[in-house]
């Protein structure tokens, strides 16, 4: 049976891929997508500038997948699950330690990334 740390990895991939089709679409609307407006109230409220974050990060979180995907794990449940580092290592099964380590490397990675593309 999963645990905790299962459940809360799915939400935060959940939750990313919710803000990455949001971006995607408006960035499609906003090309003459042709498609009806429809609106409703979703709590998030983002602008033009932070969609294009959202699709660079996206983008740079796959990248460091493929090179490291622990880390890449440990920034989608930090910054899109929500958790602190004590769940986040509890999920991974690693120490705090290591997450705080961990997350220094790919802070550094995905920094070097997003600036590149900029």
């Amino acid at each position: 049976m999963a645990g905790p740390g299962y459940f809360f990895s799915v939400c935060a991939r959940v939750l990313r891929h919710i803000l990455v089709n949001h971006a995607k679409a408006h960035r499609w609307q906003k090309r003459g997508g042709g498609a009806q407006r429809v609106e409703f109230e979703e709590g998030l409220w983002l602008s033009q500038k932070s969609l294009s974050r959202v699709l660079d990060l996206d983008e740079a979180l796959v990248n460091l997948a493929t090179y490291d995907p622990r880390k890449s794990e440990i920034v989608e449940l930090l910054c899109f699950g929500g958790l602190t580092y004590e769940e986040t290592a509890a999920a991974l099964k690693i120490s705090p330690a290591t997450v705080h380590r961990e997350l220094k490397l790919a802070k550094a990675w995905l920094r070097r990334q997003l600036t590149q593309s900029a």
